[in-house]
C-alpha cells in the first residue's frame, strides 16, 4: 500500500501524478507489481529505481506534482527529515492507475 497526503489525490486520480519519491532502507517495491493507495484506488507499479535528492532536476519534480525539483526537496525533507538525517536511501516509484475499484 502507498499512502500519500490527502492534498495530493486528485492529482494522482487524474494521472498528473505518477510517480513518488520514498525514503526506505531499502528496496520495498519492485516493477510489475500492485499497489493500493486509499482515495485514488489500485496502481500499477512501473519502475522503481534509486535517485540521488541532490541530483533531481525541475523534469524530475513535474511528474511527482511539482513545480521545481527544490519544491520536491522541501516536502520530502517535511515528511522525511528524521529518515533523511539516518541516511536512507531514497528510490523513484513510477506508477499508473489501473482503474479497477478503490
Amino acid at each position: 500500500m502507498l499512502l500519500f497526503k490527502k492534498k495530493f489525490l486528485p492529482a494522482i486520480r487524474s494521472g498528473e501524478k505518477t510517480q513518488t519519491i520514498r525514503l526506505w532502507k531499502w528496496r520495498m517495491m519492485r516493477p510489475g507489481q500492485r499497489s493500493y493507495i486509499p482515495g485514488a484506488g489500485y496502481v500499477a507499479i512501473l519502475q522503481v529505481e534509486p535517485v540521488a535528492l541532490a541530483a533531481l532536476t525541475d523534469a524530475d519534480a513535474i511528474p511527482d506534482g511539482f513545480a521545481t525539483a527544490d519544491a520536491l526537496r522541501h516536502e520530502l525533507s517535511t515528511i522525511y527529515g528524521d529518515k533523511l538525517a539516518a541516511g536512507y536511501q531514497a528510490f523513484r516509484v513510477v506508477f499508473r492507475v489501473t482503474g479497477e475499484a478503490k
